[in-house]
C-alpha cells in the first residue's frame, strides 16, 4: 500500500467540494465550528509540535475565510500534555505557541506562517538505552520515556470546549544496517545491476514503516567543493509489530538518481562520493488507521468513515490525531580514513560502477577512498 512520506512535522490540507446547480451557495444551519488537531510525538525529536486549528461553515466566501488566520485560530487556547508512568503523573508541561515559516503556499489557506503549540525535551539520538537521558538542572527537558503515557488536554476559549486524547510512544526499531560493518552492494560486474537489502530487525510496536535514503556526492572545481545531496525513497509498508521488514533498494535507481542530480556545470573537475543518511520512521497503530481512512478512495463511492482518538466535550466537533512515531536516522559515510579502511558506504564493485559504468560515465566520478588507493594495488577508478 502506497502511503505518503513521514515527517519531523506532519501538514494538514483540509478541503470542501461543493457541488450545486446554482452559482449562489446558501448556508443553512446556524454558525458551526470544528477543532482541528494534529500532534505525533516522537522521542527523537527535541522540540515537539502540535497543531491547534478551527475549521468552521459559516456566511461568507470559504476562499476568502481560509486565506485570513485569524479565522483559523481560536481566541484562547490553553494545552498540555502530560506524561504517566504505571498510571502516576509523572511530568506535565504547558504548550507554548510560536509562528513556524514553513507552510506550503501552494493550498488554498494562508501561507507560508502558521501558528503552532510546542514543548522541549532533549531527544534520545537513537539510542539503544532511550529515556534514560537526564538533564539535572531541569527535569523538564529530559528526554521522553518509552514505556510511558503521554495525555494531551486542550481548554478552548477558557472552558467552551475541552479536548483531551493520549497516545504511548512508538519505540524498538533496530536495523543491522546502522553497524559499522554493514555495506551497501548496488552492482556486481560493470551493468550487472543488484538489490541491496535494506533490514529493519525489529519494527519495535509500530504498524507502518518507511524507509528512505539522503544520498550525498562531493563536486569539485579548481576553487572549491560543494556538497550535493538527493532524497531517494525506499518504501512504506504494513508491518506487524516486533517482526522484521525488509526493503529492496534497486541499484539501476540509484545510480540513475545520482546521474540525475548531477549538475551541467563545466567547472567540475571531478566527482566522489560522501555518503548517505538512512532513516527508518515507523507509526503508531491510531496514527496508521488515521493514514488508511484518510487515503484518498479508490471507487466512484467518495463516502468514506472519519477516524479520530480525540475527544470533545460540550457537544463540539473535533478531528484529527494525536499519536506517535519513531525516527531512526544514522550516517554511512563512504570513508572514515586510512586507519579503518574496512568501514565504506557502498563496496568496492558499487564504487567502480559509480565511477567507470554506463550511468554515470561522463560525470567524472573517482574514489578518494583508502581501500582503493593501496600502494602498488590502487584501482583505475581512484582519484589521481
Amino acid at each position: 500500500m502506497k502511503l505518503s512520506r513521514f515527517k519531523i512535522f506532519i501538514c494538514f490540507l483540509l478541503s470542501i467540494v461543493l457541488f450545486s446547480c446554482n452559482e449562489k451557495i446558501n448556508y443553512i444551519g446556524e454558525f458551526q465550528e470544528t477543532a482541528v488537531i494534529y500532534g505525533i510525538l516522537d522521542h527523537a525529536d527535541s522540540i515537539h509540535y502540535v497543531k491547534i486549528n478551527r475549521a468552521f461553515i459559516g456566511p461568507g466566501n470559504a476562499l476568502e475565510i481560509a486565506q485570513i488566520p485569524d479565522s483559523n485560530y481560536f481566541q484562547q487556547v490553553d494545552a498540555t500534555i502530560s506524561e504517566y508512568m504505571d498510571g502516576n503523573l509523572f511530568r506535565t508541561w504547558e504548550l507554548r505557541d510560536t509562528i513556524l515559516n514553513n507552510k506550503d503556499t501552494n493550498g488554498v489557506f494562508f501561507a507560508p506562517e502558521q501558528k503552532v503549540y510546542y514543548f522541549k525535551t532533549l531527544p534520545t539520538l537513537n539510542n539503544p538505552n532511550f529515556g534514560t537521558l537526564q538533564s539535572s538542572s531541569n527535569p523538564q527537558l529530559s528526554s521522553l520515556i518509552p514505556s510511558a503515557t503521554y495525555k494531551l488536554n486542550v481548554v478552548i476559549n477558557g472552558g467552551e470546549y475541552t479536548i483531551t486524547s493520549e497516545t504511548g510512544l512508538v519505540n524498538g526499531i533496530t536495523t543491522p544496517a546502522s553497524g559499522q560493518n554493514f555495506t551497501f552492494k548496488f552492482a556486481d560486474d560493470p551493468a550487472e545491476y543488484l538489490g541491496a537489502y535494506l533490514t529493519a530487525s525489529n519494527t519495535g510496536n509500530s504498524y507502518v514503516l518507511n524507509a528512505q535514503m539522503d544520498v550525498e556526492f562531493n563536486e569539485f572545481t579548481a576553487t572549491g567543493s560543494n556538497v550535493k545531496s538527493f532524497n531517494l525513497p525506499v518504501g512504506e509498508y504494513d508491518v506487524n509489530p516486533n517482526a522484521s521488514r525488509t526493503f529492496s533498494v534497486l541499484g539501476k535507481t540509484f545510480y540513475e538518481q545520482i546521474d540525475a542530480n548531477c549538475t551541467n556545470d563545466p567547472a567540475i573537475i571531478k566527482r566522489t562520493f560522501k555518503g548517505m543518511w538512512v532513516t527508518f520512521t515507523g507509526g503508531a497503530e491510531e496514527l496508521y488507521n488515521y493514514m488508511v481512512v484518510n487515503k484518498p478512495a479508490s471507487s466512484l463511492a467518495q463516502s468514506k468513515p472519519s477516524y479520530t482518538n480525540l475527544k470533545i466535550n460540550n457537544g463540539g466537533k473535533v478531528i484529527g490525531i494525536f499519536s506517535s512515531r519513531q525516527t531512526v536516522r544514522f550516517y554511512k559515510p563512504f570513508s572514515v580514513g586510512p586507519a579503518q579502511a574496512y568501514i565504506r558506504a557502498i563496496d568496492k564493485k558499487s564504487t567502480r560502477e559509480l565511477c567507470q559504468g554506463p550511468i554515470n560515465f561522463g560525470n567524472l566520478f573517482c574514489s578518494d577512498h583508502p581501500g582503493d588507493n593501496v600502494v602498488n594495488q590502487e584501482e583505475d577508478f581512484a582519484c589521481q
